[in-house]
């Protein structure tokens, strides 16, 4: 009877993945904003039996918080959306809570209804302050804003295509229900590729896979990883701001398929000790019209020097941003060499201990894969750390010891936040204001945890996580 009085949109699932396709299409061609907002506007004015707009932003550490709109409100007050940014971590203080939500026309997704819930639609906003200025907290303003500024300057445009790893677990809310007594308890013994067609891992995967193939993610593979329980599903590559999007939206979706079989999807780095952790390898490259600048068939490997100079750059610096790629106390349990952990500073085409890999490549797809980013990790701060850093950070200098020392990263995150704080250059690359309040929060999480990782997953790096910690469980410190 109740359904019956319901008619809120449900789009097949073929339908929705050709809606998001075009959507995709217009962001790749960069119409222009206002020509979006009108298509958009008078698509929401049409479709009556949309009920809500979802719009979402990230906080400075990463997670993903979303608001419903009533649609009818939506369409009277979207200039004039504001939200109490006091209740964000590192966003304004209490006595300056008021920010605003600018919508972003580009960044309109249909959603599966099964996933999302009926008559809905989600579209990403801009943080701006009280007098509509770019919020400097806002990390997908950042990235966007460096983004168009090299556009602009050299018709540059960044592809990124990130590999993100997770594990599914038993039960609903595990992170925040952990017991370091207990652990986690895996849903599947299978592992790379060999899992049983029909087990719980597999039917997760194939329904995610069919949810972002309905948003139009261009899926290309998906499959056990090494690790019992562990998945990955990986999809095409897009402009480096979409494609952040995308990775939140790919955790979302993940988080959600989980809960309605009634598990918990989880992307801390090392959720269990003696197998492979989860990474985000982050793949880059870089186009000027449809020329790929990372490719030269002239030099070795036929990978350009502007590639290699950018290699060079990020491996100059990769302690001091190491805390922007790693960003949580358990991320520094991945970097573990037993566990074909890349914690070498250094680039290989073959090594996987090697921070940075050059993969097999053509004309196409030369590029750069970062691999030592952790799944956890803010991806709008990964990919304008790794892009300004690749093209502006210090180079390295001149070596006279042809026999050079290999180094590593961080083995734990007091370290990383260590020199991540006395870096001239991430002052630099972040901003006075936003480095203090960054390293405020990552201090914080650092000092609820035992300074030594030890053998066992322990109760703070799980609970007090930037994706997992709720108001009942911070003030259980």
């Amino acid at each position: 009877m109740e359904n019956n009085l319901k008619s809120f949109l449900e789009i097949p699932y073929d339908k929705l993945e050709q809606l998001n396709l075009v959507a995709k299409d217009k962001r790749e061609k960069k119409i222009s904003l206002p020509e979006l907002k009108k298509f958009y506007l008078d698509y929401l004015k049409t479709e009556k039996c949309l009920k809500a707009v979802t719009i979402g932003f990230s906080d400075i550490e990463g997670r993903f918080h979303m608001l419903d709109y009533d649609k009818k409100f939506f369409l009277h007050a979207y200039d004039n959306l504001t939200f109490d940014g006091s209740s964000i971590r590192g966003f304004s203080r209490q006595q300056e809570s008021d920010l605003r939500l600018a919508i972003d026309w580009s960044s309109f997704w249909w959603l599966p209804s099964d996933v999302f819930g009926p008559g809905k639609v989600l579209m990403f906003a801009q943080i701006t302050d009280a007098a509509g200025w770019p919020y400097p907290m806002d990390t997908r303003s950042v990235l966007k804003t460096f983004l168009d500024k090299i556009h602009e300057k050299n018709g540059w445009t960044v592809y990124a295509a990130n590999e993100i790893e997770g594990f599914l677990v038993e039960g609903i809310d595990a992170e925040q229900t952990y017991d370091e007594k207990k652990g986690f308890r895996l849903i599947s013994m299978g592992g790379y590729y060999h899992s049983l067609p029909k087990d719980l891992l597999r039917n997760f995967i194939d329904k995610t896979a069919e949810a972002q193939r309905a948003m139009g993610f261009e899926n290309e593979k998906d499959h056990p990883e090494v690790a019992p329980s562990q998945f990955e599903l990986n999809y095409s590559y897009s402009d480096a701001l979409v494609a952040a999007d995308q990775i939140q939206i790919y955790k979302l979706v993940c988080r959600q398929v989980a809960r309605n079989m009634g598990m918990t999807a989880t992307f801390l780095p090392k959720p269990i000790i003696g197998i492979n952790g989860s990474g985000m390898h982050t793949n880059l490259s870089i186009f000027k019209k449809n020329t790929n600048l990372f490719y030269d068939h002239k030099n070795s490997g036929d990978l350009s020097t502007f590639a290699k100079n950018i290699v060079d750059r990020i491996l100059t610096n990769a302690s001091d941003i190491c805390l922007l790629l790693n960003s949580s106390v358990n991320a520094y349990r991945r970097l573990d060499p037993h566990f074909e952990a890349p914690n070498e500073i250094k680039a290989s085409a073959i090594d996987r201990g090697a921070m940075i890999r050059i993969p097999l490549h053509n004309k196409e797809s030369a590029r750069i894969e970062v691999r030592s980013v952790a799944p956890d990790a803010n991806p709008y701060l990964v990919m304008y750390g790794l892009i300004r850093t690749g093209l502006e950070g210090p180079s390295a200098p001149e070596k006279n010891d042809k026999r050079p020392r290999v180094r590593y990263l961080p083995g734990d995150i007091q370290t990383a936040i260590s020199q991540f704080r006395q870096s001239a250059y991430t002052d630099k690359l972040l901003g006075e204001e936003f480095k203090k309040k960054y390293l405020a929060l990552k201090q914080t999480v650092a000092d609820r945890s035992p300074a030594e990782l030890g053998t066992k997953v322990k109760n703070g790096e799980v609970i007090f996580h930037h994706e997992v910690y709720n108001q009942m469980l911070w003030n259980e410190f």
